[in-house]
Parts: C-alpha cells; structure tokens; sequence
C-alpha cells in the first residue's frame, strides 16, 4: 500500500552549486556544534575549580553529561562532520548507548554532589528556576533511556509498534529532551554563582552558545524523521 506522507532528501531541487554549499555549511554547522559542546564542558569545568568544594563538582558532572556526552550521542549519527561517520549503523548505535549511559552517570553524580552540598550549607531544595528544570530534564532522561531499551529489546517486550515508528518516537522524544536540557543549562547561567564567575559580553556569549548546537540536533533529527512534502512522480 502506498504512504500518504513520503520523505523527500534533504537538499532536493537544489542545483550542483547550491547542493555543494548546502552541504558545505551543513558539515560546518556540525563541525562547529561538536566544538561548541566540548568548549563549553572545558570552559565550565575550570569556572567552577572542581575540588574546592562539594559544590565544585556539579557543574562539572552536569556540563560532560548534557554538553558533551549527549551532544555527541545525538551527533555521531550525523552524516556530515562526524568523527564516527566511518562507522557502520550498529557501531553507531553502540555509541550511542555508551554516552547515554555516561549521560545518566554523570547526571546522576551531578546530582548527588548538589544535594550533599545543599544539605551541608543547610539551604533548601528545589527553590530556583533552574533546579525545577534540572529535575524535570533529569527525570526526562531517565524515560527516555527507558524508551532506548525498549528500542533494544523490542520482541522481548512484546511490542506492538513497528520499529521503524519505534525510532520516531524515540528520535522525538530525544530532541525533546535535548531542548530540555539546553534551557536547563541556559537558566543555570543566572545563577549567583555563575554570575559572580562570568560578567559583561562574555556571560551573554554563555548564555547563547547552548543554543547552536541545540539548532544542528534539532534540524538533524527532523530532516531525520519528520515527513517532508508529498513527492508526486
């Protein structure tokens, strides 16, 4: 039976030139959301002088599990400017589930110190803006690694979606996540903390840069997934 909705490729109706450079900034966008993932985990990590504090070691954990590891969890199936992309579609996959499982550990971790620490300075819990969104996207990530397993062992667990349709679900609800994630960090860039660390331009280049590469995943899964045009013969 034919589809209602078919997918086009990305990049149709282009011309040779206009293709090339379509790809061109495509390759560049990924290259450069690779890097702002991994600069803004460095960066970070030596704002917040791990090991001076229990404290210390929160951003830390939370900046390699969400702008490092799922960054590039979500990227390495990209096709342009990925590292793996000599990688058959299974090693990908294993990938995948290695920096998710290193999201959730490190998340995890993040976590642990920032409730020790709270409980040793004797302040409340769960009172900012960013402490609500960080609960909600850790719990999201916790589903949605979840859902992943449900992606392994399909046939296990007597499933009655098909597995193509298993992906978009899946994909979906990962970009959802994503998203979740980057306004979490973009909100932990009004902290007191943060703040008193970073001022003047360079606190509102930290506060868009989670952005950009939000952007690369966000087109990379819906020209992914998400149905284009019908095509007409």
């Amino acid at each position: 039976m034919r589809s209602d909705v078919e997918y086009s490729p990305v990049g149709e109706g282009l011309g040779m030139r206009d293709f090339w450079l379509y790809v061109w900034l495509r390759r560049t966008a990924v290259i450069m959301a690779h890097g702002t993932g991994l600069g803004l985990t460095l960066v970070i990590s030596l704002l917040s002088r791990p090991g001076t504090s229990l404290f210390s070691w929160h951003p830390v954990c939370m900046s390699v599990a969400y702008c490092m590891c799922m960054t590039e969890g979500i990227l390495l199936f990209s096709a342009e400017g990925s590292p793996f992309c000599f990688k058959s579609r299974k090693g990908k996959v294993r990938l995948h589930w290695f920096c998710q499982a290193l999201v959730l550990i490190a998340a995890v971790t993040g976590l642990g110190f920032m409730v020790a620490s709270k409980n040793v300075s004797e302040r409340p819990h769960l009172v900012s803006w960013h402490s609500l969104l960080g609960t909600c996207t850790l719990a999201a990530t916790v589903l949605q690694a979840a859902c992943g397993i449900c992606m392994i062992f399909p046939k296990l667990l007597r499933l009655s979606s098909s597995p193509p349709r298993l992906k978009l679900y899946h994909a979906t609800c990962g970009l959802v996540v994503y998203l979740l994630a980057t306004v979490t960090v973009m909100s932990a860039m009004f902290s007191d903390w943060f703040q008193a660390t970073v001022k003047g331009v360079a606190w509102w280049a930290f506060l868009l840069l989670p952005l950009f590469p939000a952007l690369v995943v966000m087109n990379q899964i819906t020209n992914a997934y998400l149905p284009r045009k019908k095509m007409t013969s």
